[in-house]
This record gives structure tokens, sequence and C-alpha cells, in this order.
């Protein structure tokens, strides 16, 4: 129930239907994994469903070093979807990770990212 929450909020983000939002969001925590640490991305794991949190779990092996454009490939590549729609995805899910993670242990996971990956999961600032 959990996972179908998750990826229900990521929908709700995105604005996407669900069954394009699992693809995503999966495709955006197996990236994430890939970009952290093996112990800041373990330490997300728990807070989501057990169908999701393996995407999170990885061996020791050290970060790769990869910047926004390349992670945006990345996911829209596993999700098979165009670059505006990755990036709309990872704001999605960062957002909704955020959230389900708590500020604090999100911040300390993120701090491996680049600044312009963190801003990502910032809300975008409502115009006048």
């Amino acid at each position: 129930m959990a996972e179908l929450a998750f990826v229900d909020k990521v929908a709700a983000r995105a604005g996407i239907p669900p069954e394009q939002a699992r693809p995503l969001a999966e495709a955006v925590l197996r990236t994430l994994t890939e970009r952290l640490s093996g112990g800041e991305a373990s330490a997300l794991a728990p807070h989501l469903a057990e169908e999701l949190s393996p995407l999170l779990t990885k061996a020791a092996e050290p970060p790769e070093a990869f910047g926004y454009d390349e992670f945006l490939r990345r996911v829209a590549d596993r999700a098979n979807v165009d670059r505006p729609a990755a990036e709309r995805g990872v704001r999605a899910v960062l957002q909704t990770l955020h959230r389900v993670v708590g500020h604090r242990e999100f911040e300390e996971a993120l701090a491996q990212l680049p600044a312009d990956l963190r801003a990502l999961a910032q809300p975008l600032p409502h115009g006048p």
C-alpha cells in the first residue's frame, strides 16, 4: 500500500497517470542509487515500500560522479521518456521522497548531489 501511495504522489506531482509514474519513479530511484554512496542510498530505503526499497540498496562501491544532464539522460532512457518528462519525474520523485524520508535524513543523503540536482527537490515557486 505504501508503494502505491508513493507512486500516486509522484503521479500527482508530475501531472501524469500512475501507470506512467511507476516506471519513472523506478528509473529515478535506480539512478539516485548510482549517484549516492551505498550507505546514503540504503538509509533512504526503509522509508519506501517493499517493492521500491530494493532500488535504493546497493553494494558498498563508491558513487558514480555524474551531473545533472547525465542524471536526466539515465532517467529518460530507463523510463523511455523525453528529457522534459524525465525532469518532471525527477522533481516529483525527489519532492515525494523528501516528504516521506524527513528533512534531515533527506538533506544528508542529497548533500552528495550537485546543487542543480538538489534544486529539483525544492518546490517550484508559485508565480504572481
